[in-house]
């Protein structure tokens, strides 16, 4: 039983025992309910507290018995919660470090409740595309009124119990013990005798609640206008506000199981478990030894090695950060200086924060400065024989035992780990730029990457807030070598009749970030000519459209240059159609005899996300990614895939893998056909009428 049951002083006490949030699962809300009718059934117990063992209150349902029957077996959290307010002895909720979701719901179904300093309390259920479903859209604006829980429930953000202590949500905030306070506070409520207080029965006040809910209405609508979830919690809160508590609840019901249904809420609950299943490494189990990461050195002082720096120094880790050039190393120092100043100014840091981190920097040009550092992580041009120069050096200075890590974009990373004596040390870590600010992190198994270095890494990512998603090696990993297929079905399409502003366009109103042409102008269209230039002397028989190749010719290499696919104006990040390129490109055609032909959006969209997924596919076949779910983060949190579609894989299984393959087919017998080869994957999946996200 996940509940434990004492009576302390004529109180009884249940407690919440569910590692390691005390997640309300079945078990959990069968002893509460268990509990409360022992506790009215003994006549020596006077009141009844709530409380949660360990790191929690309750962080709310347990996600484990999500979509499956135990999520809706009786007692469902409803029926818990009518327990509570039906108890004819007094019951106070007893609330530490964390009251979520239905954490927050039990509490409120509680006669009383009293909270500790530092309680982080919320209804985050939309981040998951749902509304509270437990009452909470009812009982919140009843306790800390309308504007306060309107603004929770819709942005899911926790508030500090401190914040709220002036409202109604508590009756005391306990500065000493809590259950010491809780039972006080229970046996004064014993000691009235009266009918017990029910936050069902409040009013909930406000002098222009309508105008008020309205205000919200018009800001949900610019602020998210791809999910549903907001727009049906102000909803419910409305009925609630304008017709009674009861028709409030049996409202948030309806939305609750309308949105449970929705693309959007699956795609976001998709993301919340792929997250946490990214972690998760079949041949590496928890518990897994793992080295201890004090101190952490960074070969390069670029654009990447500086915001890998500062990933670091944001954690608290001291950086020996090296360079081969003083001028190099000054102008990188002197790029981290003036990002956490611009971080001070804007009032994100303190100017003692700022000046802490920058204490923690120690620069240095010479590789024997690395010896006391547990990670080393190179950061240099992306050329092997650059990284095999700093590998043997650092193969030199490493003290034993250090991790050495790699952050690579598309080099063979076990070809890197034998330029050392112990690949069993070393690892792709694969930050995406801005590295400070991307919340993507490849990590890269090499076939000697030893099962302790995989968990170390993979635990440090967590440190560093980033999303951990574990590749093994083939050229691009998951991210670079799926987005290659869909840039070149971009430019083959630049061919065929499309310009780049279409293209840009139709992708972007899809949902993702920024389109095929303008990323090339932001990350250098002559960081994609390299990699082709190697294609060619390595896959001659890989065929490329030539139009980007002509593009780089001509000096057009992106932002940084003031020309890429699009024209930009001295200091701006617009980006202005060209009519130079788009003569270019259509001249390009009509060279080689290439019929143009009108285009439409949808061809658009589909050959562009079809080629990530069919590239996608091929990788699960290989193993280089685990999971389907694991290629879906990579593409959420590293290259601007619509959340609300929930990342390439389960946006296939949306449409079905049979409509996929067919349009696989159908494009094979196109111009550039032979680029369209459906993976053995998607066929298997498009007869068995199966999905990548089982």
């Amino acid at each position: 039983m996940a509940v434990d049951y004492t009576i302390r002083g004529g109180v009884a006490v249940i407690t919440l025992d569910n590692p390691p949030v005390n997640g309300l699962g079945h078990s959990t809300r069968l002893g509460i309910v268990e509990g409360i009718g022992r506790a009215n059934g003994d006549e020596n117990v006077r009141a009844i507290v709530i409380i949660g063992a360990g790191k929690a209150f309750s962080g709310g349902a347990d996600i484990t018995e999500f979509n499956t029957p135990k999520a809706t077996q009786e007692p469902t959290l409803t029926t818990v919660i009518k327990a509570l307010e039906a108890s004819a002895k007094p019951v106070v909720a007893a609330i530490h470090a964390v009251a979520m979701g239905g954490g927050l719901e039990l509490a409120l179904g509680a006669h009383y409740r009293v909270a500790s300093p530092g309680a982080q309390i919320a209804l985050p259920e939309v981040k998951l595309g749902l509304l509270p479903g437990a009452g909470g859209t009812q009982r919140l604006p009843r306790v800390v009124g309308l504007e306060m829980a309107l603004n929770m429930i819709v942005s899911g953000t926790p508030v500090l119990s401190e914040k709220l202590a002036q409202t109604g949500l508590f009756d005391e905030l306990a500065e000493g013990d809590l259950l010491e306070a809780a039972l006080s506070l229970a046996s004064q409520a014993a000691d009235k005798g009266s009918e017990h207080p029910k936050v069902r029965d409040r009013k909930i006040e406000h002098p222009n609640a309508e105008g008020f809910i309205q205000f919200a209405r018009n800001g949900v609508a610019a602020a998210a206008k791809h999910f549903p979830a907001p727009h049906k919690c102000i909803d419910a809160i409305e009925k609630g506000v304008k017709e009674g508590f009861e028709r409030g609840l049996a409202f948030e019901c309806e939305c609750f199981l309308s949105l449970v249904q929705t693309s959007e809420s699956r795609a976001l609950r998709h993301a919340f478990f792929g997250e946490r299943a990214a972690g998760k490494i079949a041949d590496v189990p928890p518990g897994t030894p793992v080295r201890t990461i004090a101190r952490v050195g960074v070969v390069g002082a670029g654009t990447m090695g500086g915001g890998i720096a500062m990933t670091f120094l944001n954690a608290g880790l001291p950086v020996t950060l090296l360079e081969t050039k003083q001028e190099a190393l000054d102008r990188g120092l002197a790029t981290i200086r003036g990002h956490y100043e611009a971080q001070a100014a804007k009032g994100k840091l303190t100017r003692e924060q700022a000046e802490a981190r920058m204490a923690l920097i120690t620069p240095t040009l010479v590789y024997g400065d690395l010896a006391d550092a547990d990670l080393i992580i190179e950061a240099v041009f992306e050329d092997l024989s650059v990284k095999e120069s700093v590998f043997r050096q650092l193969d030199q200075c490493a003290k034993p035992g250090a991790i050495l890590a790699s952050n690579t974009s598309t080099l063979d990373l076990n070809r890197i780990a034998s330029f050392t004596q112990r690949p069993g040390d070393v690892i792709g870590m694969h930050f995406f730029s801005p590295a400070n600010v991307m919340k993507l992190l490849e990590v890269v198994r090499g076939e000697k990457t030893g099962k302790d270095v995989l968990a170390t890494v993979m635990q440090l990512a967590k440190k560093i807030r980033k999303t951990a998603v574990v590749s093994g090696v083939c050229d691009g990993f998951i991210g670079n070598r799926m987005i290659e297929q869909y840039i070149r079905q971009a430019l083959f399409m630049l061919e065929e009749g499309a310009l780049p502003a279409q293209i840009d366009r139709a992708i972007e109103k899809f949902g993702f970030a920024m389109g095929p042409f303008r990323m090339s102008d932001l990350a250098g269209n002559d960081i994609g000519w390299a990699i082709r230039k190697r294609r060619y002397r390595e896959q001659p028989a890989l065929h490329y459209s030539g139009i980007a190749d002509t593009l780089c010719e001509a000096g057009r290499f992106g932002q940084k240059t003031g020309a890429g696919w699009y024209d930009y104006q001295a200091g701006k990040r617009e980006a202005l159609p060209s009519q130079a390129v788009d003569a270019m490109i259509v001249a390009y055609s009509n060279e080689r005899g290439i019929a143009r032909r009108r285009i439409g959006d949808e061809e658009i969209v589909e050959r562009l996300v079809l080629a990530l997924v069919n590239e996608g596919a091929k990788i699960l076949e290989e193993g280089i990614a685990a999971k389907a779910s694991d290629i879906d983060m990579v593409y959420l949190t590293g290259y601007g895939f619509p959340l609300w579609r929930g990342g390439p894989m389960l946006y296939a299984d949306t449409i079905g893998l049979y409509n996929v393959e067919r349009a696989i087919r159908q494009y094979a017998k196109q111009a550039n056909g032979e680029a369209w080869q459906p993976s053995a994957r998607v066929t298997e999946l498009a007869t068995s009428n199966g999905r990548f996200n089982d």
